[in-house]
């Protein structure tokens, strides 16, 4: 089991940049494989980016490839997401979440962190 935390959300001017951090519990962090999630008012859940246990292998969403990175620090039990570029349609809930590599559902959900650009 592990308990995920997000931080770094906040208001920014379309353009700019926000990085956010999701610390999790336990020290099994290298064992899941993470990911990055979002919902902006009015619509579903929305993926946007994973990153593999050793951070090696990295997957984004179209609508955030080039503008968005996924690192991880698991001595740290921390996945970062770095949001360059910001425009309003990235407003959102962003959550971050843990699955095990072998599984295609994420088990574990953070509170989530509010990111609102501005125009």
């Amino acid at each position: 089991q592990v308990q995920l935390v997000e931080s770094g959300g906040g208001l920014v001017q379309a353009g700019g940049s926000l990085r956010l951090s999701c610390v999790a519990s336990g020290r099994t962090f290298s064992n899941y494989v993470m990911g990055w999630f979002r919902q902006a008012p009015g619509k579903e859940r929305e993926f946007v980016g994973t990153i593999s246990r050793s951070g090696g292998i990295t997957h984004y969403a179209d609508s955030v490839k080039g503008r968005f990175t996924i690192s991880r620090d698991n001595a740290k039990n921390t996945v970062y997401l770095q949001m360059n570029s910001l425009n309003p349609e990235d407003t959102a809930v962003y959550y971050c979440a843990a699955r095990d590599p072998i599984k295609t559902t994420y088990d574990y959900w953070g509170q989530g962190t509010q990111v609102t650009v501005s125009s």
